[in-house]
């Protein structure tokens, strides 16, 4: 679980976040990074019904915030940044859902080269 101050709740800030921020996507998810507030980073998921039933998009959205929430610490600055899950991200694995969070993370500036990225962690599905 992400702690509150992380977490993106209002939908201004959704919509700011989507409408004016950078945008990265991948094959499974698409990332939005816009500017943040003195609170520090703050993140918000979009899984829509596109992604699957109930069960799946509550799955998919508990290893997105997950990710996010091991990766926190390694993002640069106070930023808004909304994790939007794509429907191949149903039958995505854990692990390619951490290297699609990387690639765009990066591609959107969230994270810089030298910071590297977070080892895999072995789950049991």
């Amino acid at each position: 679980m992400l702690d509150r101050r992380h977490r993106l709740t209002s939908s201004a800030g959704f919509s700011l976040t989507t409408r004016r921020g950078r945008r990265a996507g991948t094959g499974t998810l698409v990332v939005h990074a816009g500017p943040g507030s003195a609170t520090g980073t703050q993140v918000g998921f979009v899984v829509s019904k596109a992604v699957g039933n109930a069960v799946v998009r509550n799955r998919v959205r508990r290893r997105l915030r997950h990710l996010v929430r091991d990766r926190l610490g390694a993002w640069d600055g106070d930023r808004a940044v909304v994790v939007r899950a794509l429907p191949p991200s149903a039958g995505a694995s854990y692990a390619s859902l951490g290297r699609d969070l990387d690639a765009a993370a990066r591609r959107v500036g969230l994270v810089t080269e030298t910071a590297g990225t977070i080892p895999e962690r072995r789950t049991l599905r």
